[in-house]
C-alpha cells in the first residue's frame, strides 16, 4: 500500500490512466492464469513458454508504472507500460482458444480501423476475416496469426500517434519558454533604455505621447525641435512592461476564447494548455511590434495617436490579433489530436464494407 501511495505522489501523467492500465494489468492476468492453471491436463511446452513470457511482460509493465526512473520524460511511462501490456495481450490471443478469439472479433476490428488506414492489406484481410466468421465460416488457426500481426501493427500505430502528440505538445511548450524569454528582455531592455526605441508618437498639434506618460509643452509642439531627444524626454521605463502585459492580458483572453474550437483529448500530454501557454508572450510581443510598426507609419494613418488612452487601446488589439498567427498553430494541434484513433480519427482511417473473396 506505501509503495502503491509513493508512486501516486511522483505520478507525473494522468492517474486515471494509470489506474486504468493497472486494472487492465490485473485482469489479463488473470485471464492468463485461467489458461494455464485449467484443469484441462497439462500445458504444453510451447504454450507454457508463451506464458512465461506474458507474465514477465505484466511484471515489467507494471515495473513501469512504478516511475523508477526519475529522468524519464513526463507521462512517457503509460507509453512503456502500455507497450508491454499489448506484447502480454497479443500472447494471450496465442494461447487462447479459437472460439474466444473469434468471439472477440469485433473489438478486434473496431480497433484496428481505428489505428490502420483503409489501404492497408493486414486491415483488408482483417476485415474479410470477421466477415467470413460473421457468416458462419471456421476460424482456423493461421486467420488466428493473421489477426494477432495486425493488432499488433495497430498497436505501434497507436504508439507513434500518442508520440507525435507527445513530439508536438514539446514543441509548443519550447516555443512558448523561448518567446517567454525573448518577451521578458524585451521588457527589461525597454525599463533600463526606454529611450532607445521609444513607443512614443508626436500628433499634430498635441506634443509627445507616450503609453505611460506625455508631454503638451510649446517645445514639444514645435515642429522645428528634434524629435529623437523628446521622445528620450518623455518616455518612461514603464512603457514596455506596461504595453507588454496589456498584450498579455489580451492574448488571455484570445486563448480563452479559443479553446471553445480544440476538443479535450485522452492523451497524457495536455494540448490546449500548451497552446494557451504559446498565446501569452505572443501577445506581449505583437503588442509592441505592432505600435513600433504604427510609430514607424507603417499602417498610413494610424501613425499619430494622439493620447495615452489610444496607444493602450491598440496595445489590446495588437495582443489579441496575436490569434492571427497562433490559428494556423490551433489548427495543427487539432489535426494531431484527429490523428489518434477514435471517432473523430483522419478521413484515411474510415471504415468500409468488406467483401469476401470469390473462391
Amino acid at each position: 500500500m506505501w509503495e502503491r501511495r509513493k508512486a501516486g505522489k511522483c505520478e507525473r501523467g494522468l492517474w486515471e490512466l494509470r489506474e486504468a492500465l493497472c486494472s487492465r494489468i490485473s485482469e489479463l492476468e488473470a485471464l492468463l492464469r485461467t489458461e494455464t492453471e485449467s484443469d484441462q491436463g497439462p500445458t504444453p511446452a510451447e504454450a507454457q513458454t508463451l506464458a512465461v513470457q506474458a507474465f514477465k511482460e505484466l511484471e515489467e509493465a507494471r515495473k513501469a508504472l512504478r516511475h523508477d526512473h526519475p529522468r524519464r520524460l513526463p507521462s512517457a511511462h503509460l507509453a512503456v507500460a502500455q507497450a508491454h501490456f499489448d506484447v502480454a495481450h497479443s500472447l494471450m490471443l496465442r494461447l487462447s482458444p479459437l472460439d474466444k478469439v473469434s468471439a472477440m472479433m469485433p473489438g478486434f476490428v473496431a480497433y484496428i480501423r481505428e489505428h490502420l488506414p483503409v489501404s492497408d492489406e493486414r486491415r483488408v484481410q482483417v476485415e474479410q476475416i470477421a466477415l467470413s466468421v460473421r457468416s458462419g465460416s471456421a476460424f482456423d488457426d493461421a486467420q488466428r496469426e493473421v489477426l494477432v500481426d495486425a493488432m499488433g501493427v495497430a498497436r505501434q500505430a497507436h504508439l507513434r500517434e500518442g508520440l507525435r502528440v507527445r513530439s508536438f505538445a514539446r514543441i509548443v511548450y519550447g516555443l512558448a519558454a523561448v518567446l517567454t524569454v525573448i518577451a521578458a528582455l524585451v521588457g527589461v531592455f525597454g525599463a533600463v533604455s526606454p529611450e532607445t526605441v521609444p513607443i512614443c508618437f508626436k500628433p499634430a498639434g498635441i506634443g509627445i505621447v507616450c503609453p505611460t506618460a506625455s508631454d503638451s509643452s510649446e517645445q514639444s509642439k514645435s515642429p522645428g525641435a528634434d524629435i529623437d531627444e523628446l521622445y528620450a524626454t518623455v518616455a518612461s521605463p514603464w512603457d514596455y512592461p506596461v504595453v507588454e502585459f496589456i498584450g498579455l492580458v489580451a492574448a488571455a483572453v484570445a486563448a480563452a476564447a479559443s479553446l471553445r474550437r480544440i476538443r479535450g483529448t485522452s492523451t497524457p500530454y495536455n494540448i490546449p494548455v500548451a497552446l494557451a501557454l504559446l498565446k501569452l508572450p505572443t501577445g506581449a510581443l505583437t503588442a509592441v511590434l505592432g505600435l513600433l510598426l504604427m510609430r514607424g507609419e507603417f499602417v498610413p494613418g494610424l501613425q499619430s495617436l494622439d493620447s495615452s488612452a489610444q496607444i493602450i487601446a491598440w496595445a489590446v488589439i495588437f495582443g489579441y490579433a496575436q490569434q492571427l498567427f497562433t490559428r494556423f498553430v490551433d489548427n495543427q494541434a487539432q489535426t494531431v489530436l484527429n490523428s489518434v484513433g477514435g471517432p473523430n480519427a483522419t478521413p484515411n482511417k474510415q471504415t468500409r464494407d468488406p467483401q469476401i473473396p470469390a473462391t
